[in-house]
């Protein structure tokens, strides 16, 4: 294609030429879709409807369940519509819409995970203090910055990776992902693009080395609880939230800092399938399986 600031549409991933294929990958995402937002609304309702949920820790639980299903909702639909269909077409502005809230709903679940890290550091290492620190207006405002703060950077980098020169239109992935678009460009990247990378990088590993040194002494602080339940019942609290930052980041950075590649890859998807669809479907699944109060109210929900 001329090089051009717009392109009227992009092409997704073309899983195959295959009809039965096509079927086979739409039914594939439909019971990921599926179960993704089966298992995150059964969370949302537990929490919603149980007042012995109803503290700091369950409401930032719940806000997780909310961002996991708009990571799939954003992505997965098109993609199922596309095989389904036998296309791979997406609108510029669909491109652009998809984009947007996808790096919104990500980056509002990463700070998100790092507010739930300094809740338990709190609920652990200064118990007495917890009612006073995690208040619901303290809370509340919390959630409110952590949304926002996703929406702002997900407009501005959305911005700021639209205003590169597109020299094709074939997205060699099932959504719009970034660094798939950026190997569109003609002339590389902007100054505003690198600027916005460097910044996220720098962001990741700040909130990152916080998760790891409020966890360092929260395991240090568990350690000196002298009953053995006491130290348990801590852990089963921090154990699902440090499996699931670990499950994002570590997938996400392979799937990110990886050479990648101008050709489609099968190795690509999979790596995007981890990091993008995977901890949506197993974020309430680890946490309901370690957490009793949740267990509990779901087993009365499911005889109700």
């Amino acid at each position: 294609m001329e090089n051009q600031t717009t392109v009227p549409y992009f092409l997704l991933l073309e899983f195959s030429k295959n009809r039965h294929l096509q079927l086979l990958h739409f039914f594939f995402f439909f019971v990921l879709y599926l179960a993704t937002v089966t298992t995150n609304l059964l969370i949302i309702t537990a929490i919603a409807f149980d007042h012995r949920l109803h503290s700091p820790m369950y409401f930032f639980l719940m806000n997780l369940a909310l961002q996991d299903i708009g990571i799939v909702s954003v992505i997965v639909p098109k993609s199922m519509i596309n095989s389904l269909m036998d296309t791979r077409h997406i609108s510029y502005f669909g491109c652009v819409t998809q984009n947007c809230l996808f790096l919104s709903f990500e980056v509002s679940d990463f700070s998100l995970l790092t507010v739930m890290a300094y809740d338990r550091y709190v609920a652990i290492c200064h118990p007495l203090h917890y009612e006073m620190v995690m208040n619901w207006k303290y809370c509340t405002e919390i959630i409110i910055l952590v949304w926002v703060t996703g929406l702002l950077y997900g407009m501005l980098h959305t911005i700021s990776t639209f205003s590169i020169l597109f020299c094709s239109n074939v997205v060699n992935q099932f959504f719009c992902e970034v660094p798939q678009l950026l190997k569109l460009s003609c002339s590389g990247l902007n100054l505003l693009e690198v600027g916005f990378l460097v910044a996220s990088i720098i962001v990741v590993l700040g909130c990152f080395i916080f998760i790891i040194v409020s966890y360092a002494v929260i395991f240090k602080t568990v350690l000196r609880i002298p009953s053995e339940k006491g130290r348990q019942k801590a852990l089963s609290t921090c154990i699902p939230h440090l499996t699931v930052v670990s499950m994002l980041l570590l997938n996400g950075c392979i799937a990110y800092l990886r050479p990648s590649s101008n050709t489609p890859s099968y190795f690509d998807f999979v790596l995007t399938v981890l990091y993008a669809l995977i901890p949506p479907l197993f974020n309430p699944i680890i946490y309901s399986m370690r957490n009793k109060n949740i267990k509990y109210v779901l087993s009365q929900m499911w005889r109700f």
